[in-house]
């Protein structure tokens, strides 16, 4: 390149070094250099000529995300339900289809401004808490987590958006460090079995937040059984495509009211609620 640094050359400099590793590498081009300048897309579509600095700078990031490196660990950025939350390596980034698990928790209480206790396990970067903090005002939110990296990414994000006195963060395994009783239980858990090999940017990813166990229902199973011997109104939780039938038959002798199922928006079953009475 020159040793001018121009947007519109840099655009296609960054989109020759991703285009033979990234999909859509010409949009992800642009967002690491709106990212970079600190600018809209308008502004970036509307002064191609101008000289962009530290542009080096820009070039490392570039070449990180060439190497698959996560986008939202380079810029620190991720969006759910519409809201941005900050992101790091240490905590998972979260996917569309957890969305789905909000709204399906949400269908099963009536009351929105009732007094909840609710708790989540397997936190992460915050985003589940903090957007039941928002539709549930009159709730109490305890979030763990067993990793401290992931609760110190939760922490910096419920105090962004302004929720700190509703969501209470907890160092622990499961339910473990949650002495209260619960009205509702929520979960992203790890889920994927041991021997699946990922794909390589999910190697960047903390991995006990990805893998479940030998079969990878094994936490989501240590969970129901804490739902039943602690009476637990209500369970949502998310889990693989393929474990509703290990799940229907891990509960088929248990006492509970009703088990529903819930699919992704590729069709594919995501998750499952269950209520005991």
């Amino acid at each position: 390149m020159s040793s001018r640094y121009l947007v519109k050359d840099l655009l296609k400099h960054i989109t020759s070094l991703l285009n033979p590793h990234i999909p859509r590498a010409s949009r992800e081009a642009q967002l690491l250099l709106m990212y970079h300048l600190g600018v809209d897309e308008l502004w970036l579509l509307t002064n191609q000529e101008i000289e962009v600095k530290d542009a080096h700078r820009l070039l490392e990031l570039s070449n990180r995300r060439a190497k698959n490196e996560p986008l939202e660990y380079i810029t620190n950025r991720v969006s759910f339900y519409s809201e941005e939350f900050f992101i790091a390596e240490g905590a998972l980034i979260p996917r569309p289809e957890t969305e789905l698990l909000i709204d399906e928790m949400l269908k099963n209480i009536e009351d929105k401004n009732a007094p909840l206790t609710v708790a989540e396990v397997g936190v992460g970067s915050g985003i589940i808490s903090i957007m039941l903090a928002k539709f549930l005002p009159n709730a109490r939110i305890i979030a763990v987590d067993i990793s401290e990296a992931a609760l110190g990414i939760a922490k910096r994000n419920i105090e962004l958006f302004g929720v700190k006195d509703r969501v209470e963060l907890r160092l622990g395994s499961l339910l473990e460090p949650v002495d209260e009783d619960i009205d509702y239980l929520v979960s992203n858990p790890p889920y994927i079995a041991q021997d699946v090999q990922l794909e390589s940017n999910l190697s960047y990813e903390p991995q006990n937040a990805l893998f479940g166990g030998e079969i990878g229902d094994e936490i989501i199973k240590e969970l129901l059984d804490e739902v039943l011997s602690r009476n637990i109104n209500f369970f949502t939780c998310e889990m693989g495509y393929d474990q509703k039938d290990k799940i229907s038959a891990y509960l088929k002798d248990k006492n509970f009211a009703k088990l529903d199922f819930y699919r992704d928006y590729s069709g594919f079953d995501r998750g499952f609620t269950l209520r005991l009475d």
